[in-house]
């Protein structure tokens, strides 16, 4: 399988092979389609520049394996056949075969969009269920020994394993090597946030009205948490939160880095508001902080996304298995503030607002990321 894995890529990233590769996915594919090569690409093209435009495209059971460079988040995402795409490290573990063409992409250039080799042993911080090199002409795996503006970190965690993060402060990139995906980020004062909400799959995380399938790894609005699944109550990557959930008063020890990539944090009440202080104050907070477009329309009200932070309003969920404040309406952030042993302070924009709310809600709600950068 890795060497199988390895190769798919470099065969995938070739517009001229791409089809024939994935011609050998799925036997539903085989029916002809419209890119010249007997694969049914369902008019997916071979490179997609945003998740936002690669969530247009359906990719049901005929498209299953077909597969497309994702310029935004620097990597492949293939078809799962079930309207939802997979990226990273996670297309190992689809079944789909790549094989069939790995022998004509033995003399191919390395000037593809992606290429990924089997020697692992000189990449730093990959992940060692991968056994793969990522390497990417628009954003090539960060070696933090010889790039400027490029920081990789690593840690120990229980059980023996490890897990990594780079941070590209040229690119503006945060890569959790968790699962391979790759972060937008943004410097807004002395602090650097990450642009994106956090999609990282665990315990007691969530999509808006189980939209998983629908949407795939990349579900545009990232994962909803639990605060004590947002915290790493169990202690997984850190200490400095464990035990904190519901019914559960707890001391965390700042920062937390809770469920975020080594290297950064879940931000605290503190750390929320010197962002509004650094955008202009809590009274327009909302305002500067929103994404421009996703947001429902109200009389009065623009959303300006003036220093790039993008908040898209995810809703959230009650904490009883239903999910409030549909798609459009608000947008729910944890903080490692702990307000009492039922509720913690949290940050939320609304549609029909201009300012930032920050007060406190109950642990068991399912609320959105946004990791911080640790200090230097």
């Amino acid at each position: 399988m890795k060497n199988t894995f390895a190769k798919m890529f470099t065969v995938c990233a070739l517009a001229g092979v791409l089809g024939f590769a994935l011609s050998a996915c799925d036997d539903s594919s085989s029916a002809g389609g419209d890119n010249g090569s007997g694969g049914n690409r369902g008019g997916i093209p071979d490179t997609v520049e945003t998740f936002m435009e690669l969530s247009d495209y359906d990719c049901g059971k005929s498209q299953k394996c077909v597969a497309t460079y994702l310029t935004e988040y620097h990597n492949m995402a293939v078809c799962d056949g079930d309207n939802g795409w997979v990226i990273g490290t996670l297309i190992e573990k689809m079944d789909c075969d790549f094989s069939s063409s790995s022998d004509k992409s033995s003399d191919s250039k390395s000037n593809d969009p992606a290429e990924v080799t089997d020697d692992s042993s000189d990449s730093k911080g990959n992940p060692s269920s991968a056994g793969t090199s990522t390497k990417s002409s628009a954003s090539e795996e960060p070696d933090s020994s010889d790039s400027e503006g490029v920081e990789g970190s690593s840690a120990s965690v229980p059980g023996g394993s490890s897990d990594a993060s780079v941070y590209d402060a040229d690119k503006n990139t945060l890569k959790d090597l968790r699962d391979g995906l790759t972060y937008k980020t943004v410097k807004i004062g002395t602090q650097t946030w990450m642009a994106e909400n956090l999609n990282y799959e665990t315990g007691n995380s969530y999509c808006y009205k189980d939209n998983c399938t629908k949407y795939g790894r990349l579900y545009k609005y990232g994962r909803l948490y639990t605060w004590g699944a947002a915290m790493d109550s169990v202690g997984t990557w850190s200490t400095n939160g464990k035990g904190c959930g519901y019914e559960k008063k707890c001391s965390p020890t700042y920062p937390v880095r809770g469920v975020c990539p080594e290297g950064w944090h879940l931000p605290n009440q503190t750390e929320w508001n010197a962002l509004f202080t650094a955008i202009g104050g809590q009274s327009t907070a909302g305002q500067k902080l929103k994404a421009a477009s996703g947001w429902l329309a109200f009389s009065g009200i623009t959303n300006e996304d003036a220093f790039g932070f993008s908040a898209l309003p995810a809703g959230y969920e009650d904490g009883c298995g239903g999910y409030s404040n549909r798609e459009g309406y608000s947008a729910c952030f944890w903080s490692s503030t702990e307000y009492s042993s039922y509720d913690v302070y949290y940050m939320r924009l609304f549609y029909y607002r201009d300012d930032a709310y920050l007060s406190n809600f109950s642990k068991n709600r399912g609320f959105s990321v946004r990791c911080l950068k640790d200090s230097d």
